[in-house]
């Protein structure tokens, strides 16, 4: 593994967030306030994508890691769900080149099985595109969940392992679908609600958590730079008390 686990090991505390986990919500409830039809409010969530992606290169983040469709979301209207996809695949079309231009790698992660093969065709010609990047890492969870993500890895371990019967936490973790990325230090939901939403369950054990009531079109990056504000005014101790945190750095 190349990155350590916060419940094993401390990890650094930068401040800078070097990986920021955001749950974009609230596409729906925009445009609904506005007397639009929901997908005007995902088509309009498409450019704070890039409003996000753009401030975190500039700011130093590593990775970023974008909620864009759970494996709850195939409960919505089938209308909405069609107009979702398409979305999808146009924003594939024009974003790619843009992030290959800039030295971003996009990782796409979830159970892409249920997706058409145009789909999933673009998926992976825009992972092989963008794979030698280096700037920044964004991963787009699509049909991705959390317990989902748990047993997949489950899976692969004991796959991995025949006839074994005690695992630990540094076997299972290679088989996360993020094992390449570290666990976030910033979540961030927008839209008011205050829950993770089956949501990287495994990775955000330590993570510090920022709720806004800001719809995701909405999402600026003045919002952007109000949450990781608040994140390095976080003490993170991972399981220490305030007064080791003080004695280490005196």
């Amino acid at each position: 593994m190349k990155y350590t686990s916060s419940t094993t090991e401390v990890p650094d505390a930068p401040a800078v967030p070097r990986h920021i986990a955001i749950i974009m919500d609230g596409n729906g409830r925009w445009a609904t306030k506005r007397f639009l039809p929901r997908v005007a409010g995902h088509v309009k969530g498409v450019d704070a994508v890039r409003t996000v992606v753009e401030a975190c290169a500039r700011s130093g983040v590593e990775y970023l890691t974008l909620f864009a469709f759970s494996s709850e979301n195939w409960r919505r209207p089938e209308e909405e769900v069609s107009l979702l996809m398409r979305l999808f695949v146009t924003a594939l079309d024009r974003e790619v080149s843009k992030l290959h231009a800039n030295n971003i790698r996009l990782k796409v992660v979830g159970d892409l099985t249920r997706f058409d093969e145009k789909l999933q065709g673009m998926i992976a010609a825009a992972e092989r595109k963008t794979a030698n990047n280096t700037r920044m890492t964004v991963t787009v969870c699509a049909n991705y969940g959390g317990r989902w993500d748990i047993m997949q890895a489950i899976a692969k371990m004991v796959a991995a392992h025949p006839g074994a019967h005690d695992f630990s936490e540094e076997q299972l973790a290679p088989h996360l679908a993020m094992a390449y990325a570290p666990e976030p230090d910033l979540f961030i939901r927008t839209g008011g609600e205050q829950r993770i939403s089956n949501f990287l369950m495994w990775q955000l054990a330590y993570t510090e958590l920022f709720f806004t009531d800001t719809y995701w079109p909405d999402f600026s990056k003045e919002s952007l730079d109000e949450a990781i504000a608040s994140y390095q005014h976080r003490e993170r101790r991972f399981g220490r008390t305030g007064a080791q945190l003080a004695e280490k750095t005196s």
